[in-house]
């Protein structure tokens, strides 16, 4: 188990300006990762270094966004003016998950620009939209050269988190403690007092340290 990826909603002016935006931030811009068809949403990735990665994600018009729960958790968040939606971890084996949360995980799917398909398999989206502090999991059916981390600029990497949430409510939703996934992150815990979940993400860049 280890983080994957973090996910940001786009805000009010849509895809590509929030990535635009954020990449100025950052000093490096995001490429087009493709649509998730079964989710109705398409998203703009960042590498980064240790295997994770930053994604950007936008709902589509399309009856898909509806009905998957990562859709409609992508356009709630963006209904309130966008921002960070969620963290995933990936696991070697999601029978696991499956089992302990009592439902199947639900197929993945994008094509990039250039054609190639991933697929993976997730589950944990319904318990990020009840309590958002609480990651997803997925289990990615693609080579570790196709991740979206691959090909990362080392001088890019997370720092740290800021999650408004408990760590015990956190640890009792992975099966495990949530220091396996974080293990090499810097997570800094705050008592919620509104709605839990990422407040705000930390990133070393060659310009220094950013925080979003």
């Amino acid at each position: 188990m280890r983080l994957d990826h973090l996910s940001y909603a786009a805000g009010p002016d849509g895809l590509a300006s929030t990535a635009q935006r954020i990449g100025g931030l950052l000093g490096r811009e995001f490429t087009d990762g493709g649509i998730h068809p079964r989710f109705g949403t398409r998203n703009m990735v960042l590498p980064l270094a240790q295997d994770t990665y930053l994604e950007i994600v936008e709902v589509l018009d399309h009856p898909a966004s509806d009905k998957a729960p990562f859709g409609q958790a992508v356009r709630a968040r963006s209904a309130l003016g966008g921002g960070w939606l969620g963290w995933a971890v990936a696991v070697d084996d999601i029978s696991v998950a499956e089992q302990r949360l009592g439902r199947d995980a639900a197929q993945g799917s994008r094509h990039r620009p250039d054609g190639t398909e991933l697929r993976w398999k997730q589950i944990g989206i319904n318990g990020l939209m009840a309590d958002p502090q609480l990651p997803f999991f997925l289990q990615w059916e693609v080579p570790a050269e196709l991740h979206p981390s691959h090909g990362a600029d080392a001088a890019y990497s997370l720092a740290c988190l800021e999650i408004a949430g408990d760590p015990l409510r956190v640890s009792e939703w992975l099966g495990e403690s949530v220091e396996a996934p974080l293990e090499d992150v810097k997570v800094e815990w705050v008592a919620p007092h509104g709605t839990p979940g990422v407040i705000a993400v930390q990133l070393q860049t060659p310009g220094g340290l950013v925080r979003l």
